[in-house]
């Protein structure tokens, strides 16, 4: 935002809302529609079973995770996860997240870059359903 009179310092978040992605919901709590240049906060919920694709960005992230089970698999890796716990994603690493429990996943997501450009693993991009 170029002018501080414009500037929102306090939003009310929106509820996860349907994607086009099978079993995963998604707000955008603060990203460059919001001003930010380096950061973008997320707010998911994946249905039991459903799953992210395999992909990857240019960006740390960070998943804050509130509510359900999950399965993070990275580097050839299965890292089991639940709520009130933190799960750290390096840079341009290929991972995916599944909804393992029998309730829903629930996380916020802290990307390190805003809009976030998120690529399949063979590089080809992904097409965000969303604001980023």
């Amino acid at each position: 935002m170029s002018n501080k009179e414009d500037a929102m310092y306090v939003m009310q978040n929106q509820a996860p809302g349907e994607t086009g992605f099978p079993g995963i919901e998604h707000a955008t709590l603060a990203g460059s529609a919001n001003g930010l240049r380096h950061l973008s906060i997320w707010q998911q919920s994946v249905a039991p079973g459903a799953a992210t694709p395999p992909h990857r960005h240019a960006c740390e992230e960070v998943v804050l995770c509130t509510a359900g089970e999950g399965e993070l698999h990275i580097d050839g890796r299965i890292e089991r996860f639940g709520a009130d716990t933190t799960v750290v994603i390096p840079a341009n690493v290929d991972h995916q997240i599944l909804s393992v429990g029998e309730r829903p996943l629930a996380f916020v997501a802290v990307l390190g870059m805003t809009p976030v450009q998120v690529q399949f693993p063979d590089g080809a991009p992904i097409a965000l359903p969303w604001p980023t």
